[in-house]
Order: C-alpha cells, then structure tokens, then sequence
C-alpha cells in the first residue's frame, strides 16, 4: 500500500536516494575485484583480494541497516518503507555473494579457473554497472520510467546468458577434468557465481515493481 493520503502534501524525505546510490557504489566496487580477481591465481594474491572484498561487505551491511533505522524514524518516505527494505536488501545479497564467491576461492585454491568460468565474474560486474545506474533513476522515474524499465530487462538478459553459461561450464568440467577435488572446489565456485547473477537479476525484479506501483 502507498503512503497516506497526506503524504501527498507533506515533503517527502530524499535522503534514501543517495544512500542507496551509495550502496550501488559499493556493490560495484566489489564485483570490480572479483572480476580482477580471477586474474591472479597465487593463494597470497587471492587472500588480499577476498580481504579488501570483505571489508566492502561490511562497509555495505553497515550502510544496509543505516538505510533500515532511516526507515524506521523517517515521517514521509518517498516510497513505500517496505519497497525501500526490500530494495536496499537485495542490493546487500548481490554484496554478500560476491563476498561469498571470494570467500570460495580463497579458501579453496582451485587451479587457475578457465576463461569461460571468469566470464561469470564479468557478468557481475555488469549487472552491477546496471543497479548503479538504476540507482541514478530512481528520483526521476516516475515521469520517465524507460531508462529504468530498460535496465531491468538488461538484468533479466544477463542472468539467462549466465544460466546458459554455468551449464555449458559445468557439462564441460565433468567431461574434462579428472581430478575430483578439483570439480568440487570449481564446481561450488561456479555456483556460487551464478546465483549472484541471480541476485542481481532480484534486484531488477523489484525495480520493475516500483514502476508498476509508483509510474
């Protein structure tokens, strides 16, 4: 449901607008060093990166929930105080599986992962690009909401390239690699990828909701 019938009379609280920007930036930040962290195959090398990834988590939790206690103690939001949870949460789970794909391969040393399977990592990264340009929307969107609609739908199109992907890499790993230690650790990596592509596609589909609601 939308605010009150006075909310249409009463200013409206901008500041969720650049705190979400801000939590884009992060976001993108961090799926810039997972990208260029598939570069570099030395345990020491992997272990810096997962750090400096980590502290860009914990940078985006704190941000999260400073959007939370907003919500909580702001009047007049300018749109509905569940939209915006939901919004900034699912910008922290694309946050978190980057983490979490660092994490993975820090911890699992894998040998040097192919081409194909950094592509996932660049497909992040992309859709990363997407969110934080949406974030530049928001304000405005609702006069002029194909900018938006179209980064949504770039969204959607990157995660079915990234569904096509990890199963074309996965079919491969089982026919070519012969170590199962190696599959596992490639393999739960792999996974870990994809479902942050998933989630940023989740941040898509509740954009496309504010359109419905608020265009």
């Amino acid at each position: 449901m939308k605010n009150s019938f006075f909310s249409r009379f009463t200013p409206k609280e901008p500041k969720f607008f650049p705190l979400l920007k801000q939590l884009s930036e992060i976001l993108s930040s961090a799926s810039d060093l997972l990208a260029e962290s598939l570069k570099h195959d030395s345990p020491a090398e992997r272990a810096e990166f997962y750090k400096r990834i980590k502290d860009l988590e914990r940078d985006g939790d704190k941000l999260t929930h400073k959007i939370f206690d907003e919500l909580g103690t702001t009047f007049i939001t300018p749109f509905d105080r569940e939209d915006i949870h939901d919004l900034a949460s699912s910008i922290d789970d694309v946050i978190d599986g980057i983490n979490s794909c660092a994490k993975r391969i820090h911890i699992y040393n894998p040998r040097p992962i192919s081409e194909r399977g950094k592509e996932l990592a660049l497909f992040i990264q992309e859709e990363a690009g997407y969110i934080h340009k949406a974030m530049d929307e928001l304000e405005t969107f609702r006069k002029k909401p194909a900018a938006l609609r179209g980064y949504c739908s770039k969204l959607h199109d990157i995660e079915n390239q990234a569904d096509d992907l990890y199963e074309l890499f996965i079919k491969k790993l089982f026919e070519e690699e012969k170590d199962c230690i190696e599959i596992i650790k490639i393999k739960e990596i792999m996974y870990e990828l994809e479902k942050t592509t998933d989630a940023a596609e989740h941040v898509g589909k509740i954009l496309r909701n504010f359109i419905v609601k608020y265009a």
